[in-house]
């Protein structure tokens, strides 16, 4: 199985959903409006790896550029354009569909946007995950820095960052 990573357009929005839904139950689903939004919004930061034979989304990995270091709950419902230039990246979601999981495209998504962050001058890159994704995070280059303020779906999320300046 081989990828390719782009940056999303509308055109995707079906596929994003797709995979949104075979990853997230619906406490945690983000709606294909929402999506429609972040394409829109910060195009430039919402990529997508596809199947290079199909051209079907397999994977995503999506979230704003911003001047605070960490997600925040209201993150999740506006979506704003990224500035130019600093700040920080963050990441919203990172999904893949289910039988192309545990083939490293995650993690390949997780660099491209450290890329793109890199090329934006961006200090460092940070999402929230549950203590379940922990170990994977880290294994990416990721730190713990703990618990984070966010009450997403009523579940406990810790705050990891990668800084970029390394």
């Amino acid at each position: 199985m081989s990828i390719r990573i782009v940056h999303a357009t509308l055109e995707d929005l079906p596929g994003v959903m797709a995979i949104e839904l075979s990853g997230f139950d619906e406490q945690l689903a983000a709606s294909r409006e929402t999506y429609r939004k972040r394409i829109e919004a910060y195009a430039d930061t919402f990529l997508v790896a596809k199947d290079s034979a199909s051209g079907e989304p397999v994977g995503f990995i999506c979230g704003p550029a911003h001047r605070e270091r960490f997600v925040q709950d209201q993150m999740y419902e506006i979506a704003v354009p990224n500035p130019p230039h600093g700040g920080h990246q963050l990441v919203l979601t990172v999904a893949v569909l289910p039988h192309w999981r545990q083939s490293g495209i995650a993690g390949a998504l997780l660099d491209a946007l450290a890329g793109q962050a890199r090329r934006s001058g961006r200090e460092s890159i940070a999402l929230t995950c549950l203590k379940a994704l922990i170990p994977f995070y880290e294994r990416n280059g990721y730190t713990n820095v703990g618990v984070a303020a966010s009450s997403h779906g009523d579940r406990q999320w810790f705050n990891m960052e990668k800084r970029l300046d390394r």
